[in-house]
């Protein structure tokens, strides 16, 4: 059973979940590729990719107006309106799919037209969308009636499929992609080893500050607001591939008061125990890693710094449907106004394994 599985390096969940699936996939006995024809054939399309990284990191809320120009630009709609993709078919055919998913919206329609015409023999389309919920920033280019499948996390992410026309026949809620760790029951022995490595007392409030795939982050305004406070807490600080703002940390966390932690890329495992410990979580609203604090049951606070992203739209929405209140800062240093307040918090439970969107997979092969 060969899945390939369609992804792009815009933001970071869509590889997260393409690489997860690829592992589950093949912990399952099968064989799975990741492809990313937008960022590997023309050119362009990596430039353009690159650009919304770029906007991202450097000013989110212009990002509306990129996203409404792909929104009409039908740039991947057609077939004949791609270009570059002959190598790229080519590398397809030799490793013969049975199932194609993708994972981003952009990969639906006109690279599935190319597979169509260019595969030698019959394969299932599935479009797992990532996004939690609905809003203006649920883009049209997910919706394919001509895809086998549309799955979804959450129920309000297929609502918003079967109102942009996708037929509810075709229409499944399955439940989050994450990757492994994310579905296990993990015990106190298990969590005091992880916090004990990066000396992190399991005893004393943890304040987690994430940082987005392209080390987007806003940590020393946090630190510098969160010095003013009495200090019973400690601070990790995620920095991914930031290597600047890591460095910086490194050479300024002594002068605070309180503990201060940064920590370069660290694996799901020390991930999924960093949430399940800490008191807050301060994020960007992207879907990876509202969804691995929302599966872990952590109060989180969303820097909107910049401006939102239209994408990031969806997750506030469902957060501010699922739980109690939302707390959006556009100043990151106002965070000290709420750390002795209840942060609100949603929980969704997880099996061990996303087994529903497995097995549907695997009865599409037979």
């Amino acid at each position: 059973m060969n899945l390939l599985i369609l992804s792009s390096s815009t933001g970071g969940g869509h590889n997260m979940r393409a690489y997860a699936l690829r592992d589950w996939w093949k912990a399952n006995g099968g064989k799975a590729m990741v492809s990313q024809p937008l960022e590997t054939t023309f050119k362009l399309y990596k430039y353009g990719s690159d650009f919304y990284n770029l906007i991202q990191k450097h000013c989110p809320r212009f990002h509306l107006f990129y996203f409404f120009f792909l929104e009409f630009a039908n740039l991947h709609r057609k077939k004949e309106t791609i270009f570059g993709s002959a190598e790229w078919i080519r590398e397809i055919i030799r490793f013969k799919p049975d199932v194609v998913v993708s994972v981003h919206a952009h990969l639906n329609h006109g690279y599935f037209q190319i597979l169509k015409q260019n595969l030698p023999s019959k394969f299932k389309f599935v479009i797992y969308c990532g996004e939690m919920s609905d809003s203006l920033g649920f883009s049209r280019h997910w919706v394919n009636c001509d895809a086998d499948y549309f799955l979804g996390p959450f129920s309000e992410t297929c609502d918003a499929a079967i109102k942009r026309g996708m037929p509810v026949d075709k229409t499944l809620e399955v439940e989050p992609l994450l990757r492994s760790s994310f579905y296990k029951d993990l015990t106190r022995q298990e969590k005091d080893a992880i916090l004990t490595k990066f000396e992190i007392l399991p005893t004393k409030p943890i304040l987690l500050l994430g940082t987005g795939a392209n080390g987007v982050n806003k940590h020393l305004k946090v630190l510098s607001s969160l010095s003013k406070l009495q200090h019973n807490f400690q601070v990790v600080a995620l920095c991914g591939e930031n290597l600047e703002i890591y460095n910086k940390i490194l050479l300024q966390k002594d002068k605070y008061d309180f503990k201060v932690l940064p920590l370069q890329i660290i694996d799901d495992y020390e991930m999924a125990i960093l949430l399940e410990s800490s008191k807050l979580f301060f994020t960007r609203p992207g879907a990876g890693s509202t969804t691995e604090a929302v599966v872990s049951g952590t109060p989180v606070i969303f820097d909107i710094s910049g401006g939102v992203m239209p994408q990031e739209r969806n997750n506030l929405n469902f957060w501010s449907s699922r739980s109690s209140g939302l707390i959006t800062l556009k100043n990151p240093k106002d965070i000290s106004k709420y750390i002795s307040n209840s942060i609100p918090r949603v929980k969704v439970e997880l099996g061990t394994s996303p087994i529903k969107l497995i097995t549907h997979l695997e009865s599409l092969c037979n």
